[in-house]
């Protein structure tokens, strides 16, 4: 069972910037998803027909967040994951938009990446789908 952070947690990261500092070295898309929790329209995304062999790490602190093994093919209209690096992702109920979800932030900087959803029955090692913007992402080569 994944264990879940509450809101107040929230401001407890190693790498902690103002706004403004973000503005800095975020481009407006990614200051609006990373940040203030926005997303990327489905099917957009610069990782979501992407298969190269590496590992996919967090815009904001290029923490390693996925590796490309662990990447499939959802149809979700973004870049989707059955499991995260260990540590590298913090788990927080969502209840917006009149429903509950699962929202995933980068454990390194608390940025934005998406939401993980399970029970779909995807022919994955574990049955959770990490919905994950590609913009919250850069991707490396293998390591």
């Amino acid at each position: 069972m994944a264990e879940y952070k509450t809101s107040a947690m929230k401001s407890q990261y190693p790498v902690t910037k103002s706004p403004s500092e973000w503005r800095a070295v975020l481009t407006p898309e990614q200051f609006r998803v990373l940040r203030e929790k926005g997303t990327e329209r489905p099917f957009t995304g610069e990782y979501e027909y992407h298969h190269q062999k590496g590992v996919y790490h967090c815009a904001g602190c290029n923490q390693p967040l996925y590796r490309s093994e662990s990447k499939f093919d959802s149809g979700c209209g973004w870049p989707a994951f059955f499991e995260a690096i260990p540590g590298s992702i913090t788990r927080f109920e969502d209840k917006s938009f009149g429903m509950v979800r699962t929202e995933m932030v980068c454990s390194g900087c608390g940025g934005h990446l998406g939401h993980i959803f399970s029970g779909e029955g995807y022919k994955t090692p574990v049955d959770e789908r990490h919905c994950v913007n590609s913009i919250s992402m850069r991707f490396s080569e293998d390591e």
